[in-house]
């Protein structure tokens, strides 16, 4: 089994649901920041070496943008050859994420994975948006 090494990590700010000065930011904005950020941090990785894009979001509808892994990634600027999918494991969604991709990097299923997580719970209404 591979060792599998975190190489870096970004965290975005967190504001006040629903009165707070993020409360109208898309999450897969607020995600594409952060990939930027991680790999910003890492000048000498090129982002054409990323083969994935895993991301979590408890609530992936509406302004959650339904694959917004694959938002966020283009919005970061990646290529769009890059792979990219959400986990929808509610409140461990992220770390699920996370778990996924040090597991494949272990398995020997791919070398450079970008993993975390997103939500805009301002945008998300108490119960989740409700389709008919």
């Amino acid at each position: 089994m591979r060792e599998v090494v975190l190489v870096s990590s970004v965290r975005t700010p967190v504001g006040r649901a629903y009165k707070g000065t993020l409360r109208a930011t898309r999450p897969d904005e607020l995600a594409a920041v952060a990939i930027r950020g991680a790999l910003d941090r890492v000048p000498q990785l090129d982002p054409k070496e990323i083969e994935d894009v895993i991301l979590g979001c408890a609530m992936p509808e509406a302004e959650q943008g339904m694959n917004v892994a694959r938002i966020a990634a283009l919005r970061a600027g990646l290529p769009v050859e890059t792979a990219a999918m959400t986990v929808n494991r509610f409140c461990s969604s992220g770390l699920q994420s996370i778990a996924m991709a040090a597991e494949r990097i272990a398995a020997g299923g791919a070398e450079v994975i970008v993993a975390g997580g997103t939500e805009s719970m301002s945008l998300v209404p108490m119960g989740g948006h409700k389709i008919s």
